[in-house]
């Protein structure tokens, strides 16, 4: 009896990945003709409606039952965070009790929340010295997070609260892509800390240097739970018709793993805000993305998220939907 590899249920969904709905997108841009007056005055909105109608395959486009999904976490590389997993534990249950800006929007605007919980009292291994993750176990989060879809949800909205996420992104970034740390470390005041930031990016590229080919080797090796709980909720939203917004870095680099496995992977993934430094925006321009928003608030902990989706189920919302069957 042959036994599956840990990756290759994975592979084989990417393998027969369902196309847009080029018909509903274009019925739809069809329908926002007769209401832009002039021409091109709904400006982006246009594109996000027949976004939402290419990959929802929903006619008219709607966004009904929209998920903020936060995944939590802990990374074990240490000095490159002033946060440990005593904040990211405080930051997780202000989301829970609705202190957090994000929990805020979320029931001002009908938007659910969620926020995952994925071993924050025990973090991976440290990138500099292991892996983070071994192959069963980074599978494993990967199903968890093809989950975070189930009951219906139409519309994904991905973050992250996980001290040390933007120097594991910085890795991923460097292991997938190449260049030095420097590139795609995040800037910080403190310039001990940026130097240990670099110095553990460089020291993992290295140590992990075998896993470059291959972007699931990259996610174990580097990652962490969060992201690779996010890169299995955006292959399997692709799986079921879900359109995704992500927020932050590290949701753009759990969505880089699956780019570098297949470019079209990623196709129904919006960013919800401009990248707040450098490297991050060097990783959205790879990756193709165009920002929603430009706000200053693209940290990855759902608040940019929550406002984007609020923005696409604006652009739903001017598809007249007396029309749309005819």
């Amino acid at each position: 009896m042959t036994t599956r590899l840990p990756f290759q249920d994975f592979r084989d969904l990417l393998a027969r990945l369902p196309a847009g709905n080029d018909a509903a997108a274009a019925r739809v841009r069809s329908l926002l003709a007769t209401v832009e007056d002039p021409p091109g005055s709904l400006g982006r909105l246009n594109d996000l409606a027949c976004w939402l109608a290419r990959w929802s395959g929903r006619m008219p486009p709607a966004v009904q039952r929209p998920l903020v999904a936060i995944f939590a976490a802990s990374n074990g590389v240490a000095g490159v965070s002033h946060r440990d997993s005593e904040w990211t534990r405080r930051a997780v249950e202000r989301c829970s009790s609705g202190a957090a800006a994000v929990s805020t929007l979320c029931g001002a605007h009908d938007l659910s929340l969620k926020v995952f919980d994925l071993a924050v009292d025990l973090p991976t291994g440290d990138i500099s010295r292991e892996p983070a993750l071994d192959e069963r176990g980074c599978a494993a989060t990967m199903a968890f997070g093809m989950e975070t879809i189930a009951g219906g949800v139409d519309l994904i909205c991905m973050g992250t609260l996980s001290a040390g996420a933007s120097t594991v992104s910085a890795a991923i970034f460097r292991l997938l892509w190449g260049g030095d740390a420097a590139a795609w470390v995040r800037p910080t005041g403190d310039d001990d800390l940026r130097g240990r930031r670099m110095a553990a990016v460089e020291t993992a590229a290295v140590l992990h240097s075998d896993a470059s080919g291959d972007p699931f080797e990259v996610l174990r090796r580097v990652g962490g739970r969060e992201f690779a709980a996010m890169a299995g909720a955006i292959l399997s939203a692709r799986t079921e018709r879900v359109p995704v917004i992500l927020d932050g870095p590290a949701a753009t680099a759990a969505a880089a793993v699956l780019h570098a496995l297949d470019p079209a992977a990623i196709e129904h993934c919006i960013l919800a805000s401009a990248a707040t430094y450098e490297g991050h925006a060097r990783a959205v321009e790879r990756l193709g993305l165009k920002p929603l928003l430009d706000i200053g608030a693209g940290e990855g902990d759902g608040v940019a998220a929550a406002l984007a989706a609020l923005v696409v189920r604006s652009a739903a919302q001017l598809v007249p939907a007396r029309r749309a069957g005819h």
